[in-house]
C-alpha cells in the first residue's frame, strides 16, 4: 500500500480498502436516500459559531432516515481527528482553482466524512476564514474548491457513493448548485442560510479564476450590485432555500432584513421554495448530567444551581452576593447588541446585580468590557475568549442571560440558558422570537434601544424578588425541548419535496 505524504500524517492512497466498498454496499445503505452535507466548519473539529454546532448535530440526527455523509475542507484538525482516513481520488484543477485530493474517514461514532486534502488551501493558522490580519485573500478559491467538490460528488466522483441531494450551508458552499447547473448535473439541492449578512462577495474580476462563466454575471445569476456573490448564486440555483427559524425566514424577505437580497427571497417564498426550520441543541445541554458543571442539578434543585453561581463568582473574582447574576455568552459584535448590554451594566450594578461576560469579537467592545470590570471588580467579571467549561457553568449559575440582538437568525445561547434555568432577556427578532416566551420562559422587548432593554431588565429584577414566580419560570424554561428530532423531521419533509425521479428510480431498483 502506498501513502500520500501529509507531513506528520500518513494517509492511505487509492484504491480504497475493501472494507470501505463493502460497508457502502450493505443493503441498508443501498436502500436509503443519500445526502451530502457540505459545510465549511463542524463542531467535531472546528467551529466559529452556530453553523459549526449545527453541522455537528444535524447530520447525526438525520442518519436514522438517510445515508448521510459530510464534506468539509481538510483543516489540520479535521485531518488529525478523522479515523481511517483514506485517499479516494484526485480532483483536477479548473480555471485558477488548484487540484486536490479527496479523502474519506469517519468520526468515532461512525459518521462518514469526505475531506478535501489541500494543505496550501486549508492548513493555515487562524479560523477557517482568516487570521488576525483579516479574511484570507483567496477565500474565493478556497470555497469554490469546496463547492465544486460537492457538485462532483453528486456527479459520481466516488464510484461507491453519489449524492441524491446536496445540503449546502452558507456562502462557502453556495456555488455548488450553480456549478451543477453550469456542468449539466441534475440533482436537487437545499441551501441553508445561517446568516444572510455574510454573502461571500468578491470583485467581478474573480469570475474567471473560479470558473464562473461570463454569462452568469447578471441579475438573474451571480451579480450583486456589481460584485460576484456566492450566496446569491446559491439562492438563485438551489432547489430550495432554508434558514434557521421561521421568523428569520420572514424577516429576510423585507428590505430591513434582506441585506439587498429581499427581492429574490420574496420570489422564492412566493414559489414555496423558502422555509424556516428552527435549529436544535444536542442532548449534552442537560444540567442533570453535564460533566462541565461544578454541581449537577435538576429542576427545583436551586441549591445546585446556586453552587454553580458561587463557582462562577469565585472564578471571576467577584463578591459573594444575594442579588441576581446576569450573563453574556456571545460574540462581542454589534449584531448581538453588545453596546446595549454594556450601557445597561451600570444600572444592573446599581440595583444590586452582577454581570459576568465571556466572548470575543470587536476590539472596541472587548476594551469597554475590560474597563467596566476594572471599575466594578466585585460586580462585573469578564473573560475575553472562550472556554467550554466556563461557558456552561455561566449558563448554569446565572439567573438571566442578556441577548438584545439587533438580528438573530436562530441563536443557540437562549436555548442553552433555558435548559439550565437561566431566563433569557431578548429582543423579539429571528429565532429569539421563536424560542423565548415573554413572562413564561424569559423576557422579550421590541426596540433595539437602551430604553427597550432597560424595561426588560427592570421586569427581570421584579421577578427575581418574587421567588415563587421566578422558580415557576425556571421550571418551565428547563422543561422546554429544543432537541434535534423535530428539526430533523422537518428536513425529512423538505427533502421529500426536493427529491426528483432520480432517487425514486434508484430506490425501486435497489
Amino acid at each position: 500500500m502506498a501513502y500520500v505524504d501529509l507531513g506528520a500524517r500518513a494517509v492511505a492512497e487509492v484504491p480504497p480498502p475493501p472494507s470501505y466498498a463493502e460497508a457502502d454496499s450493505k443493503l441498508g445503505n443501498a436502500l436509503l436516500p443519500r445526502i451530502l452535507y457540505a459545510t465549511p466548519e463542524m463542531a467535531d473539529f472546528v467551529k466559529t459559531g452556530g453553523l459549526g454546532e449545527v453541522a455537528g448535530a444535524l447530520p447525526r440526527a438525520l442518519r436514522r432516515h438517510y445515508d448521510v455523509r459530510v464534506l468539509i475542507p481538510g483543516y489540520a484538525r479535521v485531518l488529525a481527528g478523522l479515523e481511517n482516513l483514506t485517499i479516494l481520488s484526485r480532483l483536477g484543477a479548473f480555471a485558477g482553482v488548484p487540484a486536490c485530493e479527496l479523502g474519506y474517514g469517519t468520526t468515532p461514532d461512525g459518521l462518514g466524512v469526505y475531506v478535501l486534502v489541500a494543505p496550501d488551501l486549508y492548513e493555515r493558522d487562524g479560523t477557517p476564514y482568516g487570521d488576525a490580519r483579516g479574511d484570507f485573500g483567496d477565500n474565493d478559491i478556497r470555497f469554490a474548491r469546496l463547492s465544486r467538490a460537492a457538485a462532483e460528488l453528486a456527479a459520481g466522483l466516488d464510484p461507491c457513493w453519489s449524492a441524491d441531494l446536496l445540503h449546502l450551508n452558507d456562502w462557502q458552499t453556495a456555488l455548488a448548485p450553480a456549478y451543477m447547473s453550469w456542468l449539466g448535473i441534475r440533482r436537487p439541492s437545499v441551501l441553508t442560510i445561517h446568516n444572510l449578512a455574510y454573502q461571500g462577495l468578491f470583485h467581478r474580476d474573480n469570475l474567471g479564476r473560479i470558473g464562473v462563466p461570463d454569462y452568469a454575471f447578471q441579475m438573474d445569476g451571480v451579480e450583486f450590485y456589481g460584485q460576484l456573490s456566492f450566496l446569491k448564486a446559491g439562492i438563485y440555483h438551489a432547489s430550495h432555500v432554508t434558514t434557521v427559524s421561521e421568523t428569520y425566514a420572514r424577516e429576510i424577505t423585507t428590505p430591513e432584513g434582506g441585506c439587498g437580497l429581499d427581492g429574490l427571497l420574496r420570489t422564492r417564498a412566493a414559489q414555496g421554495r423558502l422555509t424556516g426550520i428552527l435549529n436544535g441543541i444536542d442532548e449534552s445541554w442537560d444540567p442533570r448530567t453535564d460533566p462541565h458543571l461544578a454541581t449537577r442539578f435538576e429542576p427545583d434543585d436551586w441549591k445546585g444551581k446556586k453552587a454553580n453561581a458561587d463557582e462562577v463568582r469565585k472564578q471571576f473574582g467577584m463578591a459573594v452576593s444575594r442579588g441576581p447574576l446576569f450573563a453574556i455568552v456571545s460574540r462581542l459584535v454589534h449584531q448581538k447588541g453588545i453596546d446595549l448590554s454594556i450601557g445597561a451594566a451600570e444600572a444592573i450594578v446599581a440595583e444590586g446585580g452582577q454581570l459576568v461576560v465571556i466572548g470575543q469579537g470587536e476590539g472596541r467592545f472587548e476594551e469597554a468590557l475590560r474597563d467596566l470590570a476594572g471599575r466594578h471588580p466585585d460586580h462585573v467579571g469578564v473573560h475575553v475568549g472562550f472556554r467550554e467549561t466556563e461557558a456552561r457553568r455561566i449558563f448554569a449559575g446565572s439567573d438571566f442571560l442578556l441577548m438584545p440582538s439587533r438580528f438573530e437568525p436562530c441563536g443557540l445561547a437562549q436555548m442553552y440558558a433555558q435548559r439550565f434555568g437561566s431566563l433569557p432577556i431578548v429582543r423579539r427578532t429571528g429565532g429569539l422570537n421563536d424560542t423565548v416566551e415573554d413572562g413564561i420562559t424569559g423576557f422579550t422587548f421590541s426596540d433595539a434601544s437602551p430604553r427597550g432593554l432597560a424595561s426588560a431588565i427592570r421586569r427581570a429584577f421584579e421577578t427575581f424578588g418574587q421567588k415563587k414566580r421566578l422558580n415557576t419560570m425556571r421550571r418551565t424554561a428547563m422543561s422546554r425541548s429544543f432537541g434535534w428530532d423535530g428539526a430533523a423531521l422537518n428536513y425529512c419533509n423538505l427533502y421529500a419535496r426536493a427529491f426528483g425521479n432520480h432517487t425514486a428510480r434508484r430506490w425501486k431498483a435497489a
